[in-house]
C-alpha cells in the first residue's frame, strides 16, 4: 500500500486537469501517493490530454457519467493508499499542500477526515473549504433573506462562518469535497459517498454520517491550495436546481418527518423570493436585470427539488 491515493473526478475539464496535475506532482514530495483520475465521459478530449501529458496517472475513462459521488466512489476502488484524497480538477496545489495536509493528519490521527484552506486565482479566501451543519434556522435564515440583512451574524447564518478567514486549525462540521482527505478505514465502513448525491452535497452527508463513527473532521490553513469553483457547472440554472435537489435530499435523510418538510420548503421560499427581487429589479431598472429570467426558470422547476 502506497500512504495516499488521489482522486481527481473530471468532466470535460481538460486544460484544468492538467495544470491540476502539473502543479500536484510538482508540489508533492514527501509523500508516497498515486494519482486516479476517473473522467466522467468528458467530450474535450480529456482523455488523450491526460495521458499524453502523465501516463503515470491510474485513468478511468468511462462511457458514461457518474457523477461527483459515483465517480469517487469507482476511483476510490482501484485505490491501493491507506488514507484517501479527493481533490477538484479545478484546483491548482500550492506550496507543498498535499505534504502538509498529510503530515497534518499524521498529526492528528483521530479526526479521521481532514482538509485544508482554499484561496481564489487571485489570492483572496474562497471560504468554501468548510462549513457548518445546516439547520432548521439556518435554512430559513437563509430562504427568506435574514442572513442578507445581517451580513457575518452568526446567529442567522451558521453554515458559512462567515467571520472567520480560516487562518486557524479548527473541528468543523463539514470538509469541502474539493480537498477532502480520509481515512481509507472510515470510507470504507460508511460505504463511501451516497450515489444518490450525484453532484453537490455527498460530503456533507459523508460528514455527517461519519460523526456516528467517531470523527470529528479538522482543517488547517498549512494546505492551501487555489480552487476555481463551478467549472463543470457552468449554467446557473441547472446548478441551482441540482444544488437544490441534493439540499432536499439531504435535509429528508437526515431530518425526516415535519423538519424535513419545512426545510424542503424553505427551498421554495428562497427560490420565490429571488424571483421577487428579479421583477422589483426589473421595474426599478427599467426592464435591466440578468437574474429575473434565471430564477423565473428555477421556479417553473421547483418540482424537481420538491420531490
Amino acid at each position: 500500500m502506497v500512504d495516499l491515493s488521489i482522486i481527481i473526478v473530471s468532466y470535460n475539464t481538460r486544460e484544468l486537469t492538467v495544470d491540476c496535475l502539473r502543479s500536484l506532482y510538482a508540489e508533492t514530495k514527501e509523500v508516497e501517493f498515486e494519482v486516479i483520475v476517473v473522467d466522467n465521459n468528458s467530450t474535450d478530449k480529456s482523455e488523450e490530454a491526460i495521458l499524453e501529458n502523465f501516463p503515470q496517472v491510474h485513468l478511468l475513462a468511462l462511457d458514461e457519467n457518474l457523477g461527483f459521488a459515483g465517480g469517487n466512489n469507482l476511483g476510490v476502488k482501484e485505490a491501493q493508499g491507506r488514507r484517501l484524497l479527493l481533490l477538484n480538477p479545478d484546483t491548482i496545489v500550492l506550496d507543498r499542500a498535499i505534504d502538509h495536509l498529510f503530515a497534518f493528519a499524521e498529526e492528528n490521527p483521530d479526526c479521521n477526515i481532514w482538509g485544508g484552506r482554499t484561496v481564489f486565482e487571485d489570492g483572496t479566501l474562497n471560504p468554501g473549504s468548510c462549513w457548518g451543519k445546516p439547520t432548521p434556522w439556518s435554512v430559513f435564515c437563509r430562504a427568506t433573506g435574514i442572513s442578507r440583512l445581517f451580513l457575518n451574524a452568526s446567529w442567522c447564518d451558521s453554515e458559512s462562518m462567515a467571520t472567520w478567514k480560516r487562518d486557524s486549525i479548527r473541528h468543523v462540521d463539514i470538509v469541502s469535497g474539493c480537498f477532502f482527505m480520509i481515512d481509507r478505514d472510515l470510507w470504507e465502513r460508511l460505504a463511501g459517498f451516497d450515489a444518490a448525491f450525484f453532484m453537490y452535497g455527498e460530503e456533507v452527508d459523508l460528514c455527517l454520517r461519519s460523526r456516528a463513527m467517531g470523527a470529528s473532521p479538522m482543517v488547517t490553513p498549512v494546505a492551501t491550495i487555489i480552487h476555481y469553483g463551478g467549472r463543470s457547472d457552468t449554467i446557473r440554472e441547472d446548478q441551482t436546481v441540482r444544488q437544490f435537489q441534493a439540499k432536499s435530499r439531504l435535509y429528508k435523510k437526515h431530518w425526516g418527518g415535519i423538519t424535513s418538510w419545512f426545510m424542503v420548503s424553505m427551498l421554495t421560499v428562497w427560490s420565490f423570493r429571488r424571483l421577487f427581487v428579479g421583477y422589483v429589479l426589473f421595474i426599478v431598472r427599467f426592464g435591466k436585470c440578468q437574474d429575473l429570467s434565471t430564477w423565473r426558470n428555477i421556479w417553473r422547476r421547483r418540482r424537481e427539488w420538491q420531490g
